[in-house]
């Protein structure tokens, strides 16, 4: 039966391969030395660009050794060569800090750290894995950690994990390392795809305040980049599962002291062997013998084929939930690259679906779910920084996370002290039913995770692909950019400052110019792939010096160009709000060289600016500035798909988020249709479930010019929420018990669109029952303001399915912000939603949310809750 995603709950990853290497050989490095520390360098933007990264000499020892055993010398020349790189050292549980029998603490690799950076000359990443989280892979097994998911398991995570490993990165002598930390593999997006399982539901809420404590530590040394686990396009890559993780990485990032500043970027594929690429299969969509490729029996319906396509998709959703576009992500190419004798070379010719996929697919594994050692992978791309020709993946380096030649599990059940249990996904004699009743395809006689698995070592390099050289040696580009000249301030008001400035140019490697670094004096605030920069948010009647840096795709940055002064106008400033972003963004005519574009007004905060226009992008290129709210993209190619975006600025300089994206595509040739179809009428409600709206319509007539209707925009109020070529479209993601009001507009091939259908309102049905609750309510006061935390037990014997706590403030109290809830406050009356993660709770099952509250100076706390309309005890 064709779906279009997978049930959240059957979709699970790989167990992470931990812990440090054991030393087959030693390979210590001389300590003698250690440079003094220096001035902190300020943070930039991709930590990758322009530096070295460590190279483990504990995991090499071990590459070499297997290289010392191969009697084929091509194959131990290759070894020779995978030594050579940087990969990440990994802090699993609380003795690898120190070390242990598994290997050297991090000390140990820090200090190796700031000697390898002397030795270089220039900046170094340190590649640090946070990985010890109460309650650790509440799915899996192999991975299981030492710490309960107690609040006593959280208070060791905090006062013996986390709070050790801030102290030893924070020494002076460690300063100038640039440390890149992934931060708890596997834990957030567990919260999403297995929130069912009630190990899951335990870890939650530990799981959410571990990350934030981690989050908060690590951010405030300064020289720390987070980077936070997002799975892989087999994991999280369905809409049904990547929209619901962008939600909660949001809500973790909101309730950190930095914000989104707190997170650096996200890491995918970590310690999984999902490819970078499928370059044989580009198009999900294509049909194949009646069907597109994404519903085959591999991708289960799921868009993102590849590491490339799910970044990128990450990195939309993840914007429009409001991180910044300079967002970075990372890829783990350590163990992706499926090479070796059986990997395609040419698309299949078959037209079977099934057979064109299998034979077209460069992952060989028997289902995207066998995660545990899978045989036949290969390593994939040597670590680069910036790596070019994926710009929509916004990738600030290739990075080795999982060491190659760690074990993800045990394939058989071996006693440890580590909280390591035997997982059957790594069993080669287990039939899995997650794999479509497959073997897992694991290799077999594997040791426990994260410990030296000759086996797999000698197969990864084997089936590395690009294959990897013998000599030793990774070419690259070490030219930096040509300094940019001529920088200039352009308009100047009391908070922000125009630049511009000459072109750079790079040399004839290739790598081309990827765009410039913008300096306030010391502080790098922004960057630009234009020749022009903004900025913003600046004191009045302050003086200001500026440079610029040029940067190319291979991480090279130029010297700072000559520096500009500038002072800002006089005046008081007190509007630094964005106005809203812009909303329903539609597509008007289309010719072959030109995209009409209409968007709803933005509005401005009360600061009283008022919006004062808005940027139109193609792409990430600014095309236009309209004060109005349509503009029309000129100077197009025929034939060609563009996508377009808006953001709404006012006077004082803010601007907003990007609006959703619409896209469209030129006509091939001149057109002459600009008459829109028909009006959609006789637009009818059907099915309505708790999530869920069923709509459909008559079909629309076009005039004879011949262009034929081409589909139909679907609103929610005055949001387009979907484009379907039929006349009928199933409205899901709503909220329970929610009105809604629904329209449509029909349009045609040549772009022209019709007036919106009369609209229709439909009620999801409630999903809420009552049930017996208690409340353990908590909150800290200080001044004017509070801080509560809230625990809602489910005390009867049925799951309740969607919540609603509501209660009363007895002293005035008002709510300014909440997490882990949808809330409200109307007088006196305070009510909180469920989130689209913690909707179900089981019998006995307890969610934690919690709220930021003003008061007048009485912080009286409430005594009474109702939970569904049920009275709860009070704990």
């Amino acid at each position: 039966m064709s779906r279009h995603g997978p049930r959240a709950t059957t979709r699970r990853r790989r167990a992470v391969g931990v812990a440090t290497t054991v030393a087959l050989a030693a390979l210590p490095l001389s300590m003698a030395f250690l440079p003094t520390a220096t001035a902190a360098e300020a943070r930039v933007d991709n930590p990758y660009a322009g530096a070295v990264q460590y190279v483990n000499p504990t995991w090499s020892a071990s590459v070499l050794a297997s290289a010392a055993k191969q009697s084929d010398a091509t194959l131990a020349a290759k070894m020779r060569t995978v030594a050579k790189q940087p990969t990440a050292v990994w802090m699993d549980r609380i003795s690898a800090i120190t070390g242990n029998a598994d290997g050297n603490g991090l000390k140990f690799h820090l200090d190796n750290a700031v000697e390898q950076q002397e030795a270089a000359g220039k900046p170094l990443v340190f590649n640090l894995v946070i990985y010890n989280l109460p309650g650790r892979d509440c799915y899996a097994l192999a991975s299981n950690g030492e710490l309960p998911a107690t609040d006593a398991g959280l208070a060791r995570y905090k006062s013996e994990y986390i709070d050790p490993i801030v102290d030893l990165l924070g020494q002076p002598e460690y300063s100038n390392l640039r440390i890149s930390a992934t931060i708890e593999p596997d834990s957030l997006p567990n919260l999403i795809t297995n929130i069912s399982e009630s190990t899951c539901q335990q870890a939650a809420p530990y799981y959410r305040q571990g990350v934030k404590y981690a989050l908060d530590e690590l951010y405030a040394l300064g020289n720390v980049y987070n980077y936070i686990d997002i799975g892989h396009s087999g994991w999280l890559g369905w809409d049904s599962n990547a929209g619901p993780s962008a939600k909660i990485f949001a809500e973790v990032a909101k309730t950190t002291n930095a914000g989104f500043a707190s997170i650096t970027g996200f890491v995918s594929d970590v310690a999984n062997t999902t490819p970078l690429e499928e370059p044989f299969l580009t198009d999900p969509t294509l049909n194949v013998g009646g069907n597109p490729v994404r519903s085959s029996k591999f991708y289960e319906w799921n868009n993102d084929l590849d590491e490339v396509d799910f970044t990128a998709h990450m990195h939309r959703l993840l914007v429009a939930e409001g991180f910044p576009t300079s967002l970075g992500m990372l890829i783990d190419t350590s163990r992706n690259g499926w090479g070796g004798p059986d990997r395609p070379t040419k698309v299949s010719s078959s037209t079977s679906l099934e057979t064109y996929v299998n034979e077209s697919r460069v992952d060989r594994r028997v289902h995207r779910g066998a995660w545990c050692n899978p045989l036949g992978a290969g390593i994939g791309e040597l670590p680069k920084a910036s790596p070019s020709g994926y710009s929509s993946s916004y990738l600030d380096a290739f990075v080795w996370i999982k060491p190659p030649g760690e074990s993800d599990g045990a394939s058989s059940d071996i006693p440890n002290d580590q909280g390591k249990r035997f997982d059957r996904m790594c069993d080669p004699t287990f039939v899995s039913p997650k794999l479509n009743n497959n073997l897992t395809g694991a290799t077999p006689n594997a040791p426990l995770a994260g410990q030296w698995f000759e086996d797999q070592f000698v197969t990864l390099v084997k089936n590395a692909h690009p294959v990897i050289s013998g000599d030793g040696t990774t070419p690259t580009d070490t030219t930096a950019p040509s300094v940019p000249t001529g920088l200039k301030t352009g308009t100047v008001t009391s908070t922000s400052v125009a630049l511009s400035w000459n072109a750079s140019t790079d040399n004839s490697g290739g790598s081309g110019v990827a765009g410039y670094d913008v300096y306030q004096g010391t502080t790098r605030i922004g960057s630009s792939t234009t020749t022009s920069y903004t900025a913003t948010g600046l004191t009045p009647a302050t003086a200001y010096s500026f440079s610029v840096r040029a940067k190319d795709v291979a991480g090279n940055v130029s010297a700072a160009s000559s520096a500009v002064s500038a002072t800002t106008e006089s005046g008081s400033v007190s509007d630094t709000t964005a106005p809203s972003v812009p909303t329903g963004l539609t597509v008007g005519t289309v010719t072959s060289t030109s995209v009409a574009l209409s968007w709803n007004a933005s509005t401005d905060n009360t600061g009283g600016s008022g919006v004062a226009g808005y940027d139109v992008y193609r792409g990430t290129t600014l095309i236009g500035s309209p004060t109005t709210t349509s503009f029309t993209a000129t100077g197009l190619s025929p034939a060609t798909a563009y996508s377009f975006t808006v953001r709404a600025k006012d006077v004082a300089g803010n601007v907003s988020a990007a609006s959703s994206a619409v896209s469209a595509t030129t006509e091939s040739g001149s057109v002459s249709d600009t008459t829109a179809p028909s009006v959609p009428t006789g637009l009818t409600v059907g099915t309505v479930t708790t999530t869920s709206v069923a709509l459909s319509w008559n079909a629309s007539t076009d005039n004879t010019g011949g262009s034929g209707v081409a589909g139909y925009d679907v609103y929610q109020g005055s949001t387009r929420i979907a484009s379907p070529t039929t006349t009928s479209y199933t409205v899901t993601g709503l909220n329970p018990a929610t009105a809604y009001s629904f329209s449509v507009r029909a349009r045609d091939v040549a772009g022209n669109a019709s007036a919106q259908s009369s609209a229709v309102t439909a009620t999801t049905q409630s999903s809420q029952t009552g049930g017996s609750c208690q409340v353990t309510y908590q909150a800290s006061s200080w001044n004017n303001g509070l801080s509560a935390n809230v625990k809602v037990k489910n005390t009867g014997t049925s799951a309740l399915s969607g919540w609603t706590l509501s209660f009363t403030f007895p002293s005035g109290q008002q709510v300014t912000q909440g997490w882990s809830a949808d809330w409200t406050q109307s007088g006196s009356t305070v009510t909180a939603k469920n989130a689209a993660w913690n909707g179900s709770i089981a019998p006995g099952g307890v969610v934690d949310i919690g709220f930021n509250a003003s008061h007048s100076g009485t912080n009286t706390a409430p005594t009474s809750f109702t939970l569904n309309g049920a009275t709860c005890t009070v704990g």
